[in-house]
């Protein structure tokens, strides 16, 4: 076994490779960007070097770098994760070169089947199904359109070196396919450094299901079952879960079968996924075939006890695989989500910034958490925005969504928006717990994810407003027993005055809607009152985590979280309200934009200008392009109009809020 390895990665992968390392008394070596330099994988690594620039480009994707610090650092193997270099071929041929063992693949076999196009080429070879399309090597515009054509939209366009959902388009109509095309390069070039793509036939409605492959240097091929990916948005997945809720035991053996002679095929050492379009009739399509960890990997481990990091570190160092392909063993159902820093509400828009607030449910048999941030940590713009992986177990589906709940329940992130609200809508939707998901099923029913702008109903409110109450009382008495009059009436929380009950207002906030609860009463017994709806509050409790009370007699519970800057109230359906903290007498709202210009809505790099000053645009018209956690955002016309300026060039760096386009008032 390998004493010293490199992790050419970040973040919550390169936490998870030392963990593992850590465990089997492995010394590690990490490396970090500018960005990086405060990072967890910096501070858990028994040493960390640093490798340049916070853009990828800069650090994480220079090769050269990586292996100037492996050999300075007497590093034997270096683990490149996944994403970055981890299917680069020429990183890992030099790694080979230098003496230093690439815990992966051969190179050969990233290079037949890291492209997508040459892993297509070399399953057609071998008789496996494909989906109609086109993967050859002339990338022209013009042999592009005329094989888009040929193989009839609707369409999808792939970047061949691509994941992620990065470079990946669907064109429905010919005359969106150039836009589309150039859209996708653009992204792949940014994310991969390589702009060639893929033709297939879009399959409507299908699934998403891969398996997770295992080969050896000793000739040994073995899978380690499916996982389900078909909960997707933008073809990046938001769910991931084994086993399948869709396949029988026949469907499995022969997608596994399938799987392990598509590895075999490549001589292939190491761990990959074999990715498959299932249809809705069962016939199922080679896709692609990742030749590394995946990110939802822990739910195989979770389901059969294993270490998949420790597997490829034995498998790199030339050991045998530990298992035969009859000792694959699976116990219970595992399912993944990952938290990221985005808003839902604002189209995913990707977020940045400090975690003031990072609160995650302990783990535990039933939950695990992967992660590559804590609490004041900063979220930067360079690299993608996930905060944590959530994983759950249990012995069967309808208990690990239920454990899946309670874990998203238990989170709270203050700082960047967050994805967990809309976690916990998909947790619940009926698609999700019957298990008859589909890839484009939230692109086509996103709205039935997300909170929108519905006022919250009166009880909750109420249960806001309590809690509010309640916290502000105890921080009084708190303040009051530490000050010089402990027993002052004028410390007390209650808005007691002279001649007149005490009334107090509490203002809360909810998707930019402001509401007033005026309330009577102290120590959990109020008159609540919102608009002409009146409650009588008795007996209300707060133990930190779960208000209780008797609204009008009726006795309610509650999962509430409280502090002075805001309240997050479930409801009895379990959906999250997250309420802001207001001033009781003033409102001032942010104008971030409006009308008469158009902003950024976060810091990033300006990729495409459309619009020059003395345009006249419409509503909705795309203006410029921006680059920001490894996606791209288009900027539109607010209204229609003439442009009177634009305030930044291709290739700029803009801050957030900053203004970019001014229209003709």
């Amino acid at each position: 076994m390998f004493e010293r390895v490199l992790i050419a990665n970040r973040g919550e992968i390169a936490c998870r490779v030392i963990r593992t390392c850590r465990r089997l008394g492995i010394h590690t070596i990490a490396v970090y960007s500018q960005a990086d330099a405060d990072a967890q994988h910096v501070r858990l690594a028994d040493e960390a070097w640093p490798i340049g620039g916070p853009r990828p480009a800069k650090s994480y994707l220079r090769g050269e770098a990586i292996l100037e610090v492996a050999r300075r650092s007497g590093a034997q193997a270096i683990h490149p994760g996944y994403g970055f270099l981890s299917e680069n071929t020429a990183f890992a041929r030099a790694c080979i070169e230098a003496g230093i063992a690439f815990i992966g693949p051969r190179p050969e076999s990233i290079d037949a089947m890291g492209s997508k196009a040459a892993a297509k080429a070399l399953m057609e070879k071998h008789g496996v199904p494909l989906v109609p399309g086109y993967h050859g090597e002339d990338q022209s515009a013009d042999v592009l359109r005329e094989q888009a054509r040929r193989t009839g939209f609707p369409l999808m366009i792939k970047a061949a070196a691509g994941g992620g959902g990065k470079g990946m388009r669907i064109v429905r109509a010919e005359s969106e396919f150039a836009d589309a095309l150039a859209s996708a390069q653009r992204e792949a070039a940014g994310a991969f450094g390589d702009t060639r793509v893929i033709l297939e036939r879009y399959v409507e409605h299908p699934r998403h299901i891969e398996f997770q492959v295992f080969g050896d240097s000793h000739g040994r091929v073995i899978h380690l079952n499916e996982r389900e990916c078909s909960a997707q948005r933008r073809y990046q997945k938001v769910l991931e879960e084994t086993p399948s809720p869709f396949l029988d035991e026949a469907r499995r053996a022969a997608m596994g079968a399938a799987a392990v002679a598509a590895a075999k095929a490549v001589d292939y050492v190491g761990a990959g996924t074999v990715e498959f379009i299932v249809g809705q009739d069962g016939a199922f399509f080679f896709m692609e075939m990742n030749t590394r960890l995946q990110v939802e990997h822990p739910v195989t481990e979770e389901t059969l006890g294993l270490d998949l990091v420790e597997w490829q570190l034995r498998v790199a160092a030339g050991q045998p695989l530990p298992l035969a392909q009859e000792q694959v063993r699976a116990q219970g159902h595992a399912i993944e989500v990952r938290l990221y820093a985005e808003d839902p509400d604002q189209n995913f828009l990707p977020g940045s910034g400090k975690l003031q607030v990072l609160r995650l449910p302990a783990p535990s048999r039933h939950v695990r958490l992967d992660g590559g941030v804590v609490e004041g940590d900063t979220v930067t713009i360079f690299y993608d925005p996930m905060i944590a992986k959530l994983i759950v177990w249990d012995q069967d589906r309808p208990q690990a969504l239920q454990r899946l709940r309670d874990a998203l329940a238990a989170c709270e992130i203050v700082g960047p928006k967050s994805n967990i609200a809309f976690l916990e809508r998909l947790a619940r939707h009926p698609v999700v717990v019957e298990g008859r998901i589909d890839t484009g099923y939230l692109d086509r029913h996103l709205d039935e994810f997300l909170a929108g702008d519905a006022s919250p109903a009166d009880r909750v409110l109420f249960a806001a407003a309590v809690a509010a109450l309640l916290h502000d009382e105890g921080a009084a008495a708190s303040d009051a027993r530490h000050g010089a009059d402990p027993f002052s009436p004028w410390a007390r929380a209650d808005a007691w005055r002279v001649g007149h009950a005490g009334k107090r207002i509490v203002a809360l906030s909810l998707q930019g809607q402001r509401h007033e609860v005026e309330a009577h009463g102290h120590r959990g017994d109020y008159r609540l009152q919102h608009g002409e709806v009146v409650t009588e509050v008795r007996g209300a409790r707060h133990d930190g985590e779960t208000l209780g009370a008797r609204f009008d007699g009726e006795a309610q519970r509650f999962p509430v979280r409280v502090d002075a800057a805001r309240v997050t109230v479930h409801d009895a359906q379990g959906y999250r309200h997250a309420f802001e903290r207001a001033a009781a007498f003033a409102w001032q709202s942010k104008e971030t934009g409006g009308g008469n210009q158009v902003v950024a809505p976060m810091p990033g790099r300006i990729v495409l200008v459309k619009a020059q000053p003395g345009d006249v645009v419409e509503e909705g018209q795309e203006l410029l392009v921006m680059e920001a956690m490894k996606m791209e955002l288009a900027l539109k016309a607010p209204r229609a109009g003439t442009i009177e300026s634009v305030s930044a060039a291709q290739g700029d760096f803009v801050e957030a809020d900053s203004v970019l386009v001014r229209f003709v008032p």
